[in-house]
């Protein structure tokens, strides 16, 4: 099976690089390479005759088109996106022209080639688009989580263009016959998670003995996924998902903010005790809570646990100290996006 890759240097898109070459698919990762991209992600891959790179931006759609065409691509995952809600917050156009132009010239590309493609392989064409629980907005502390069902309600502009993009896969797969199906899914983190996000920040900063930064009072909570786990449900997904069907990715790992950076310190307590022989909890100063910021997510994975057969591996807790455990080992990766970016 070949598989397009957008977004493939990214996070979530290197962890899927990884597993789909690894399981023995044709992979082609197709990347502008932004600030969040990095090839150093994918370079167990390197040599792999099954591993495709091409450096390009998904907004032209006839330069996808050509790839698509010329490879003779089975699926499209598109994973590429600007992600980063304080981002979103300070320069929202970026968000608008790479997450709802981007995707809709990416579909047009994709619906191109579906209509040229001969019937046996319209039948078993996919076009996968990622997402997230953010485009469901807001939910109170102690009631209901969010399902497939759940009404959107984005509140940031990184989740009002994912939203967007969301309304746009759906209309091409309705109105023109695009065989797509989305997955939205919770926080993700684990190895090669780029340094701005919570947890490599709390991470790098404890280690920089710097004070670990918590908005208001660290009581927004987010449910959290392993990326290893989710690059397994996107396999899932993509393979025996069907078609016009969105499909909730979770961890049932519902953390307070607070609860996230004390674990991190807990850990590092454990794996790298501070000179002083303090804990790194004394760290743990709060700051001003960020524009609009949602109180809780909760995402319900029923759906592709009961239809398609998927769980995820890793608890938080276990998951969250192969990542504390991955940063303290790979220094070599994180600390170049850290003096290029002056994070932490």
């Amino acid at each position: 099976m070949k598989i397009l890759v957008t977004g493939g240097a990214g996070f979530i898109g290197s962890a899927l690089c990884r597993h789909l070459v690894n399981k023995g698919y044709d992979v082609f990762n197709v990347d502008k390479l932004t600030y969040a991209g990095n090839l150093q992600s994918l370079k167990t891959l390197a040599g792999k005759q099954n591993y495709h790179f091409y450096q390009l931006d998904i907004c032209d759609s006839n330069a996808v088109f050509e790839i698509l065409k010329n490879e003779q691509i089975d699926a499209i995952m598109h994973l590429a996106a600007e992600s980063h809600v304080d981002r979103s917050i300070l320069g929202p156009s970026a968000f608008i022209e790479t997450n709802i132009v981007g995707t809709f010239r990416l579909l047009e590309a994709a619906r191109r080639y579906f209509e040229k493609l001969d019937h046996s392989k319209q039948k078993t064409f996919r076009f996968h688009h990622i997402s997230t629980d953010e485009v469901f907005g807001d939910l109170p502390f102690d009631s209901g989580i969010f399902t497939e069902q759940t009404p959107y309600n984005p509140s940031s502009p990184y989740s009002a263009s994912k939203a967007s993009s969301d309304h746009l896969v759906r209309a091409w797969h309705h109105t023109y016959g695009v065989p797509t199906v989305i997955s939205n899914c919770s926080n993700n983190y684990g190895p090669y998670h780029f340094p701005e996000k919570l947890i490599p920040l709390v991470i790098l900063s404890a280690l920089d003995e710097k004070p670990l930064p918590i908005y208001g009072e660290g009581k927004n909570i987010r449910d959290w996924l392993y990326v290893e786990d989710h690059a397994r449900a996107l396999e899932t997904i993509v393979c025996h998902g069907e078609i016009g069907e969105s499909y909730n990715v979770g961890g049932h790992n519902e953390r307070t903010n607070l609860q996230v950076v004390e674990s991190i310190c807990d850990i590092l307590d454990g794996l790298k005790p501070r000179a002083n022989g303090k804990s790194y909890r004394e760290l743990i100063t709060f700051v001003k809570d960020r524009a609009g910021h949602d109180r809780r997510y909760a995402i319900d994975p029923t759906k592709i646990m009961t239809e398609l057969h998927w769980k995820p591996q890793e608890t938080f807790d276990t998951g969250l100290k192969k990542t504390v455990q991955w940063y303290l080992d790979n220094k070599w990766w994180w600390q170049p996006l850290k003096e290029r970016a002056k994070i932490a």
